[in-house]
């Protein structure tokens, strides 16, 4: 059996707003295992627990640079949120955008190579963004990028330097920019319905069906009457059906409706307005951030002290 520390269900109570103690009994259950802890909070709580599970735990920046129909998105990380803020930091991040859109580089490292002097560093991007490093005393990457060319219309959104939207559209340049805001707070998985992946489709559906489970059980232990397996197989398909609805970009509320009801597909109708596709980037996100137990980093300098005295 995993030792189950404070941090451990700290870390598990910033993902998910659950209760402190439901936090301690679901990585007891999981043995430590901190997604599947997620997963039985899901199940136990409903979609309360889910809510706040993609918090993001790394930090670094995110960038765009668009040139007509040829641009780029590209996510940089640093190990805190001070260097995320250093100038010469954000202006890597701009570079590499920029390299990104001008190259269409086939990898991370093809990025890396790419000619760049930045602070006296250089001859390339790799050798800039190690020099940063040695200067600035924390280590930072290039994460992940995504490169735009075609005949699409681009338009970008960057909330902040943590959210970062591209969207590919024909149409009005207005309502592509208010697409692009949308999709940074309202962060659809997929177009449409149609377009989700099918393992968010299983795994919300095995949800369900779990949370089904644990109340048919609950109402059993209670002598409470138990709703009929045909019922249960409606209730769990239209969850599905609800969560399609939202987290598909065209079927969301607008965020700027002034109706509240009007969709996004709506919308882009109204303005003649195609949008082809959008790609989302949050810093940090799917990313591990190493959890720090300060009491006993404490404890252990206090040792370390002692001992040497």
């Amino acid at each position: 059996m995993a030792a189950i520390t404070a941090s451990m269900v700290a870390e598990l109570r910033g993902k998910t707003d659950a209760p402190m103690m439901e936090c301690k009994k679901a990585l007891t259950e999981a043995d430590g295992d901190m997604a599947k802890a997620e997963e039985l909070l899901r199940v136990k709580l409903g979609t309360k627990a889910g809510k706040a599970a993609s918090r993001i735990t790394a930090e670094g920046v995110v960038a765009s640079f668009i040139s007509g129909t040829t641009g780029a998105l590209v996510e940089v990380n640093s190990e805190t949120d001070f260097v995320s803020k250093n100038d010469s930091f954000i202006a890597l991040a701009k570079a590499a955008a920029e390299l990104v859109a001008k190259h269409n580089p086939a990898s991370v490292e093809a990025l890396g190579a790419l000619a760049y002097e930045q602070d006296g560093f250089g001859p390339t991007l790799e050798d800039v963004r190690k020099g940063l490093i040695g200067k600035i005393g924390e280590n930072m990457s290039f994460r992940r990028f995504k490169y735009f060319g075609g005949s699409n219309k681009l338009a970008a959104y960057l909330h902040g330097t943590r959210i970062g939207v591209v969207v590919e559209f024909d149409g009005d340049e207005t309502a592509a920019k208010d697409v692009a805001m949308h999709v940074a707070a309202m962060k659809p998985v997929a177009l449409t319905a149609a377009d989700v992946p099918a393992d968010l489709i299983e795994k919300e559906r095995s949800v369900a069906a779990a949370k089904a489970a644990e109340d048919k059980a609950k109402a059993e232990a209670e002598g409470k009457p138990v709703q009929s397996d045909e019922i249960v197989t409606k209730r769990i398909e239209g969850g599905v059906q609800k969560y399609l609805k939202e987290v598909s970009l065209f079927n969301q509320v607008f965020v700027k409706a002034a109706d509240g009801k009007q969709t996004v597909e709506q919308m882009l109708k109204a303005t003649n307005t195609t949008v082809k596709g959008f790609t989302l980037y949050v810093v940090g996100e799917g990313i591990e951030k190493k959890v720090d137990d300060f009491a006993a980093e404490v404890a252990a300098q206090v040792a370390a002290a002692k001992a040497a005295a």
